[in-house]
């Protein structure tokens, strides 16, 4: 099975990227992933569900801890194609 997590870190700061958003990125372009679309305003990936859930896992232990107040994600299964 294929999954793809969207999120977002939050608070939001447009003139630097906060720690939590930094920690953010490093676990998800240091994930066994497919895919990967990170941006100011919203993340992207694909991969594995057992890489995917590995990585949410790691994306909401670390970015908690790194002063995230929010994280919202969303995860869809997608067909083996890319598709959903």
């Amino acid at each position: 099975m294929r999954l793809r997590v969207e999120f977002t870190t939050e608070p939001f700061d447009l003139d630097e990227a906060p720690a939590h958003a930094v920690v953010a990125r490093r676990v998800i372009e240091s994930a066994e992933l497919d895919a990967v679309d990170v941006g100011p305003f919203g993340n992207t990936a694909e991969g594995s569900a057992d890489a995917v859930l590995t990585a949410v896992d790691a994306l909401l232990r670390q970015t908690l801890e790194s002063g995230a107040t929010r994280v919202s994600l969303q995860v869809n299964v997608v067909d083996e194609e890319g598709g959903r």
